[in-house]
């Protein structure tokens, strides 16, 4: 019971991170990541509990590692672009 309070509490402080996080992109991705890696573990936590296969939790982790090679694309050509990874100088007029 003290597990799920603690997964609950990392994904909710994740979140406070991400929705205070405006200066670099750097931080948002991590912090996207950190909420993804909660959501990971409590998925498997309810699968194993309950003695379903663990095909989805591989099938999550293979979006998950999709979803975190296309945040590093965009941030390795926000940096190329414009040399830095401030979120303030995006712009959609820039792109």
């Amino acid at each position: 019971m003290m597990l799920e309070y603690f997964i609950l509490f990392s994904l909710f402080s994740g979140m406070v991170v991400f929705c205070s996080t405006r200066k670099h992109l750097l931080l948002s991705l991590l912090s996207l990541e950190f909420m993804v890696l909660c959501v990971f573990l409590s998925l498997f936590m309810v699968l194993f509990m309950y003695g379903y296969e663990m095909y989805f939790s591989l099938m999550f982790l293979v979006f998950t590692v999709c979803e975190g090679a296309l945040g590093l694309s965009l941030l390795v050509s926000l940096i190329r672009n414009q040399g830095n990874d401030y979120l303030s100088s995006m712009s959609v007029l820039s792109w």
